[in-house]
């Protein structure tokens, strides 16, 4: 824990002194209130933070904590059906905690700490598993079977695995790695939001992403592993056509991020959703959709970590060997997240206001989609397919 002092506050942007140890990507608690926030820029003791709840009544010489590991998501069964804000806190839990005007400070585990899942372990103790690899099955909803893999970067012989009844904490089994050395295994695993799962390697797309809606499909195909924009003016129906595709197209898990855009939209993804029969499977819709809300009246500066933290479950998803699309609502609203935070920062601006960097962070996102040859022994394809609205400019 390294301990800093609040210098300066604007809006989102939080300036700190007396942070040289911390680093850029860094999560931090800031004030008293321990509001989250990250380490956007450093400039030798100082770091700029950008806030990701309301900093109203915050101010210089309140203390600031770096936690000293970068804004990550917990990923692990449980994650389907949920709603989450950009930072991957589950509103439905902080609503109980704290009702439905949810305070700043208030946070709650990212999937249930406390359910058991019934875990049957496909490895044998004895064989040597590397990255990727499947280790057991969780049934997480009646149409969606979750494979327990080996975190990336984790390698070794099976030493313990037993089937049975855990929670995401519990520890599952053993692996031992070359160096004679013992590594906990879990249902959940963590993962950096902003940089991109590993992968085998990746395939030119060739399969088509089938919509369901006829037009799209004849006039505009969308590849699995593709992406795709939908651009239109304010109010001309792109978050309409967003909201078809999530309920027909032909995906086995839908990630669908709410991005600065309206409340009452993400409430029509709600009450329509739950009731929506699954042409695929028979069963609700909800079965296969992880929501993150982070609408116009959220904090600005957790739009730009919403979008990540759905690319990141999507990916988790797609590993698994499970074709997976991302509903990205929108990016124009993320790139004007990305605008604010720069004029804050007083960075040379672009076209139109936007920072010099715009292209680049919206090529790092979109390059992380594709058709894939996922990590592990076993031959597995996974793809994932983004489809962003765009509005001008």
């Amino acid at each position: 824990m390294k301990e800093g002092t609040i210098i300066k506050v604007s809006g989102p942007l939080v300036e700190a002194g007396g942070m040289e140890d911390a680093n850029i990507q860094d999560v931090v608690e800031v004030s008293d209130k321990g509001l989250i926030g990250e380490i956007i820029e450093m400039k030798g003791d100082v770091a700029f933070i950008q806030v990701y709840e309301e900093t109203t009544g915050i101010g210089p010489g309140e203390p600031v904590t770096s936690l000293g590991a970068p804004l990550s998501v917990e990923l692990g069964p449980g994650l389907v059906g949920q709603i989450y804000d950009g930072i991957q806190r589950p509103l439905d839990d902080l609503a109980e905690k704290a009702g439905d005007f949810l305070e700043r400070g208030v946070s709650a585990p990212a999937i249930s700490h406390e359910k058991k899942w019934d875990f049957v372990a496909t490895a044998k103790v004895g064989e040597f598993v590397s990255a990727g690899d499947v280790l057991g099955i969780v049934q997480e909803t009646e149409v969606l079977e979750h494979k327990i893999m080996v975190p990336p970067r984790q390698k070794g012989k099976i030493t313990a695995l037993a089937s049975g009844a855990y929670t995401v904490e519990d520890v599952i089994g053993t692996l031992e790695d070359e160096n004679g050395e013992k590594q906990e295994l879990r249902l959940a695993q963590k993962w950096p939001v902003r940089q991109a799962r590993p992968v085998a390697r990746k395939m030119d797309p060739t399969v088509p992403l089938v919509t369901g809606q006829r037009v799209i499909d004849t006039f505009f195909p969308v590849a699995k592993g593709g992406t795709a924009a939908i651009p239109g003016p304010f109010g001309s129906g792109k978050t309409v056509i967003q909201h078809q595709l999530a309920k027909w197209a032909d995906a086995e898990v839908i990630v669908y991020v709410g991005c600065g855009e309206r409340g009452n939209e993400m409430t029509d993804v709600l009450n329509e959703f739950p009731e929506i029969m699954d042409p695929n499977t028979g069963k609700s819709l909800m079965q296969k959709v992880i929501l993150i809300a982070n609408t116009s009246n959220m904090p600005v500066a957790a739009r730009e970590a919403s979008i990540y933290t759905g690319m990141t479950i999507a990916e988790y998803y797609r590993d698994m060997g499970y074709s997976v699309a991302l509903m990205a609502d929108s990016t124009s609203r993320w790139a004007e997240a990305l605008r604010e935070m720069s004029g804050r920062l007083e960075e040379m601006p672009g076209d139109e206001g936007y920072p010099a960097y715009l292209a680049s962070r919206i090529a790092s996102f979109y390059e992380r989609t594709g058709i894939v040859k996922c990590l592990g022994s076993e031959e597995r394809e996974g793809s994932l397919t983004a489809i962003g609205a765009v509005s001008p400019p």
